[in-house]
């Protein structure tokens, strides 16, 4: 499948860069960012795939979190995709911020209009990584997953859904229990239909509960002065009980006041999730 390179940016050694292809899976022109540390250049490296939350594209993470330094330091690719498909004519695509464009969920949705080319869950389980591994360097063996937001949404349900597949996973501020909150019944209720049976499959809260795959570590951070955490939009207690019966290990770090739902909240933060991936990712 034909890469076409957008940018190019020396950073920390490595490159930062952005790349556009036509995507089977979603049936539009689809953006990520991949950036390649200098262990690149001799070696095959593992790969952390990071998903990003409503709103965004592949400019937010790349540009806002400073990841580059760790990833260069624990020589690790990470691959940053967009939220959603891109300007595929959907009536009502554009109508709101927190459904639609940029608002993918990381579902495959079985709805019309959105069927055909809302398939995020399967671009990032099979498409992209096909992708990644036949164009850089990297040990197909040996890659992970976190996420903001609706993206770290996207990253447990990942993880979970697919034992083995990822050495590890974290999140910052997740949706934790997407059928319960606004952002969720919105999304699903509009991509998958009304049936909340169907919905479960895509909430981590639910999914956690029958989990009997490989261990999985789980790194959760969370601000506390986040305004969609007392807006009820995360719900996180939800999901550290559901792991707590399951005997799941997850680390949730209540990160003290000040610390809200932003970037400048991540890029606290993100060297310590480098290091988490580095952990299970390193040969």
């Amino acid at each position: 499948m034909a890469l076409k390179q957008v940018s190019s940016n020396r950073c920390f050694e490595g490159f930062q860069k952005v790349f556009e292809h036509d995507s089977a899976e979603l049936k539009c022109k689809m953006k990520f960012g991949i950036y390649l540390p200098p262990k690149a250049e001799t070696a095959k490296c593992p790969v952390l795939y990071w998903l990003s939350g409503l709103t965004c594209t592949e400019q937010n993470f790349i540009t806002k979190a400073g990841f580059q330094q760790a990833a260069a330091e624990h020589g690790l690719i990470v691959v940053v995709p967009d939220t959603s498909p891109r300007g595929c004519n959907i009536e009502g695509e554009d109508e709101s911020w927190d459904f639609g464009t940029g608002a993918g969920f990381y579902v495959d949705a079985t709805e019309e209009p959105w069927k055909t080319n809302y398939r995020m869950y399967s671009y990032i389980k099979d498409e992209l990584p096909k992708l990644i591994n036949a164009n850089f360097p990297t040990d197909p063996e040996r890659m992970s997953i976190f996420g903001h937001s609706m993206g770290g949404h996207g990253a447990l349900i990942l993880a979970l859904k697919n034992p083995g597949k990822y050495k590890s996973v974290s999140a910052f501020a997740p949706i934790c229990n997407p059928i319960q909150c606004q952002w969720g019944k919105k999304a699903l209720g509009g991509y998958l239909g009304s049936d909340v049976s169907k919905w479960e499959a895509y909430d981590a809260t639910q999914l956690v509960k029958s989990y009997a795959g490989s261990p999985l570590d789980i790194l959760i951070d969370q601000g506390k002065d986040d305004q969609f955490l007392s807006a009820g939009q995360l719900l996180p207690d939800n999901f550290i009980a559901a792991c707590t019966e399951q005997k799941v290990p997850v680390v949730f770090r209540l990160q003290q006041a000040g610390y809200d739902h932003s970037y400048f909240f991540i890029a606290t933060f993100i060297n310590d999730h480098i290091k988490h991936h580095a952990k299970y990712l390193s040969a």
